[in-house]
């Protein structure tokens, strides 16, 4: 893969993006606006939480995505009692009588949390290592996790029932908080007309792991002024009650705001969605 510029680098990424988008419809259909959200996540570094009510499709958005990406792919399903040994991997004495690690379902590219909500407190922060530190650590070692690495999780807005809050420093690990609603009534014609068939579709891999870390690269390259940067930072500040630049809806009801991470991830968005998302986005 070599371009003579980044501006053409920039044109072949905007180009590869259709061409996900192009693969991802061929199965997944009237959530074009979900599906870019999910690639600019991808594209920025970000991992992305799934809400919404069973049936719309959210686990087969993930493993389409990860078959065009052409990645390593697990799903980890949370539930009550899954332990962080079970996602992360444990120790085990092989037959020289040494201690061995056994990686666990983290060690993959694309990571499907489904349910993430549904597992205990600590399995969560497990998960939230992994997810900021792209490393996990175990019996004092530390693990690099295998570059590009990107957490789609799932989450039931319903049943709440034997189910685990995430805590403010787990969704601050998001990148996008999506809700999936339901379909218009004329996409979930074509749904329902597809999925009822003998119609099947075959999706190929379009874009290798080496080529999204390139171009994951090349947005951070992008150029930004100064005054946009302000922008953002201003977005993010005035949500902070009670700070000097806080705006007063969220002094009267807000208790905590946005934090500095906000401000990166509104930059990198924009400069992802700028440059390959639909012109309506």
């Amino acid at each position: 893969m070599t371009f003579k510029n980044d501006v053409e680098a920039l044109d072949a990424l905007r180009n590869k993006f259709n061409e996900l988008k192009n693969e991802i419809t061929k199965v997944i259909y009237g959530q074009d606006e979900i599906v870019a959200q999910v690639l600019i996540s991808l594209f920025s570094q970000g991992h992305v939480l799934l809400i919404g009510v069973p049936g719309l499709a959210k686990t087969l958005l993930v493993t389409t995505i990860a078959k065009i990406l052409g990645l390593k792919y697990n799903r980890i399903q949370f539930t009550p009692d899954l332990m962080p040994s079970d996602i992360i991997g444990t120790e085990i004495l092989d037959n020289e009588r040494h201690f061995k690690f056994i990686e666990g379902p983290l060690f993959a590219n694309i990571i499907l949390a489904d349910e993430i909500n549904r597992t205990p407190p600590k399995t969560q922060s497990a998960l939230l290592e992994a997810m900021q530190e792209r490393a996990i650590t175990t019996a004092g070692q530390r693990f690099k996790l295998e570059d590009p690495f990107f957490v789609l999780a799932t989450q039931n807005p319903i049943e709440q029932e034997g189910t685990y809050p995430l805590p403010e420093a787990q969704l601050d690990r998001f990148m996008f908080s999506v809700w999936l609603d339901y379909p218009k009534y004329d996409d979930e014609l074509i749904i329902v007309k597809n999925t009822t068939s003998t119609l099947e579709y075959n999706v190929k891999p379009v874009i290798s792991g080496k080529e999204i870390m390139y171009y994951q690269n090349l947005i951070r390259k992008i150029p930004i002024n100064d005054n946009v940067l302000e922008y953002a930072v201003k977005l993010a500040v005035k949500t902070r009650p009670n700070t000097e630049h806080a705006a007063h809806i969220s002094n009267q009801y807000l208790k905590w705001g946005a934090g500095p991470r906000a401000s990166q991830y509104l930059v990198l968005g924009a400069k992802t969605a700028f440059h390959f998302a639909p012109p309506d986005y």
